[in-house]
């Protein structure tokens, strides 16, 4: 069982337990639950609200055991995000592992259903930090961006829902 409560990715190795490195990130979408959830899983549109990334599916439909990538590009940096899709719940949750060479770990997106149809939604990452010790004592320096990044994505992304731009 992992720290969240949910079943152990198989085949994954280590990259399916919670790493040290975490990121929460929320928003409210003015919209219900089954279209934020459908938004979100429209995976190769995910580019439009992750600044400078491109994703594709590289094996399956998109479903449960879908292996996705995203690659973002800033300049001359390139960063390969490898995912397979572990579990879905429509129109609640998505669960995918993170087992690329930098990023690597669980992450979840929950949507939950309020008044007036709107969604809250959660998405929280548990990465391992690269490098051992220095990575431990680089991920309080690292992470203030990730957290600014990960919820300026996801408020475009509510953006884009509400706005009827995205499923």
């Amino acid at each position: 069982m992992t720290s969240d409560g949910s079943q152990p990715a198989p085949g994954l190795g280590d990259a399916a337990s919670p790493g040290m490195g975490e990121v929460t990130a929320t928003v409210i979408v003015n919209a219900p639950a089954e279209r934020v959830y459908q938004a979100f899983v429209a995976w190769e549109r995910q580019g439009e609200w992750i600044p400078f990334t491109r994703v594709r599916i590289v094996s399956g439909d998109g479903g449960e055991g879908s292996e996705i990538e995203a690659v973002t590009r800033v300049g001359p940096a390139v960063l390969r995000d490898e995912m397979k899709v572990v579990k879905l719940d429509p129109p609640r949750t998505v669960r995918v592992v993170h087992y690329g060479k930098v990023l690597r770990g669980p992450g979840v997106l929950r949507c939950t259903p309020m008044d007036r149809g709107r969604t809250q939604v959660v998405w929280h990452e548990w990465f391992h930090l690269p490098g051992g010790t220095a990575g431990k004592v680089a991920w309080p320096l690292v992470w203030p961006g990730s957290k600014v990044s990960l919820t300026t994505a996801l408020k475009r992304f509510a953006k884009l829902v509400e706005a009827g731009r995205l499923p």
